[in-house]
């Protein structure tokens, strides 16, 4: 591969990064997985 299509790969990458950090911290997504998380550990005790 030639040095314009490591660029454009790296550049591509750090976009996807970026997008996938902002949907994670998201209040939505971080309430969802606390949830999913507390469900997960409450699971043996009822």
């Amino acid at each position: 591969m030639s040095t314009a299509e490591y660029a454009v790969g790296t550049i591509a990458a750090c976009a996807f990064a970026a997008l996938l950090f902002k949907v994670v911290n998201s209040p939505e997504v971080l309430e969802m997985l606390t949830s999913l998380i507390n469900r997960a550990l409450n699971t043996g005790q009822g």
